[in-house]
């Protein structure tokens, strides 16, 4: 529920941050204004949190699918996006050129801010295996669609993984690549089944590139021996693409998440930088995803501490996007903001590969703060 907003100025007050402060936030104009303790301001409309209720930076889930145009895989942007807590939703190649225009229109729809990562291929998921094709990728259609979007657009999306590729094996990657270089855009790519194999995707990117479902659990993963890693050190490839700058996304999705493997990380030191859902109907309504508040607690049941989860669907992604204004608890930023608790309780969560555990707590989302508004859930 909104907040009915007839004022300009909102207090929230006794909002816990990640760090465990307590602090008061002033909201004006859409805008932080202020955060410090004790503060005040006429003509305001306040909410206590009691020190009970976290406030963070909006969420930013970078890697959805939110056009509605290519069923079963699409979700809409704000039952995926502000309705769970998620202030910015990224799209990860839904649309390609061919469609670009009408997605955008799209997004004129939703509460949600919605970007893109625009899909190498022209016909975007119009097809499940559109880099087959070699004739599907264009130059100018790119340039044209980034061009004219460019602050829709954010970058560039290529699936390679073998039921994609086909018979072109990394061939679309090395097109994909230069295609992002020459528009100065970062590259995220699909990683999945091979061929191409894991090692020789992970050669071809740079700083500033993305691997999404980073910690899948098929044959092709960055332990590569196997269906689960054992007891396997990564492939080299994975600590060299890590020192030159790629980034690592989760993209839980319905097939693309393994607790094994991310325990496995974990132990062997390989960090995750964003933490994304890879959204869409069925993973929504029927798992193993649901949202992007189930997605972020499995990192707390896998050991990682608050601050560095809420780190990676906020700071991380935001610096990625070169979005440094969206949300930041600062004074002068745009107020987009998550509220949250950690509930207790006994909740079962489930990877991709079918393996469930139960975890004694549970982040959940209580509202957002969206361009200044207040959007209780």
């Amino acid at each position: 529920m909104s907040t009915g907003w007839g004022w300009r100025v909102l207090i929230l007050k006794r909002a816990k941050l990640t760090d465990k402060s307590v602090k008061d936030i002033v909201i004006k104009d859409g805008m932080i204004h202020e955060v410090g303790r004790n503060l005040e301001h006429h003509d305001s409309h306040e909410i206590d949190l009691h020190g009970e209720v976290y406030v963070s930076r909006g969420w930013i889930d970078l890697h959805t699918h939110a056009f509605s145009k290519f069923p079963p895989y699409c979700a809409h942007g704000d039952e995926i996006g502000y309705q769970t807590g998620v202030t910015t939703v990224v799209d990860a190649g839904s649309s390609g050129y061919d469609d670009i225009d009408e997605f955008y229109e799209e997004t004129k729809l939703r509460k949600t801010r919605i970007l893109a990562f625009l899909n190498v291929s022209k016909t975007g998921l119009g097809r499940v295996d559109e880099l087959s094709d070699l004739n599907n990728l264009s130059f100018p259609g790119l340039k044209k669609a980034c061009e004219k979007y460019p602050h829709f657009i954010v970058g560039l999306k290529a699936r390679i993984s073998s039921s994609v590729v086909r018979n072109n094996g990394i061939q679309p990657l090395k097109i994909a690549k230069r295609y992002a270089d020459e528009l100065n855009l970062p590259l995220m790519v699909h990683i999945g089944n091979g061929p191409p194999l894991l090692g020789d995707i992970l050669e071809e990117l740079t700083a500033g590139d993305i691997v999404t479902h980073c910690f899948h659990g098929k044959h092709n993963h960055l332990f590569q021996n196997g269906p689960l890693p054992g007891l396997y050190s990564p492939i080299k490839q994975c600590r060299e693409a890590l020192s030159r700058g790629v980034l690592f996304d989760i993209g839980h999705g319905t097939d693309s998440f393994s607790f094994a493997v991310a325990r496995k990380a974990k132990a062997e030191g390989v960090p995750f930088h964003t933490i994304s859902t890879d959204l869409y109907n069925r993973n929504k309504e029927k798992g193993p995803v649901y949202d992007m508040a189930t997605t972020l607690t499995k990192f707390l049941y896998l050991g990682y501490d608050l601050e560095t989860v809420i780190g990676a669907v906020t700071k991380a992604p935001a610096n990625l996007l070169d979005k440094r204004q969206s949300g930041q608890l600062e004074k002068g930023m745009v107020a987009d903001l998550t509220l949250f608790t950690v509930d207790c309780g006994e909740y079962v969560l489930t990877d991709s590969l079918g393996e469930s555990v139960t975890y004694h707590q549970k982040i959940l989302p209580k509202g957002v703060v969206l361009g200044g508004e207040y959007i209780e859930l």
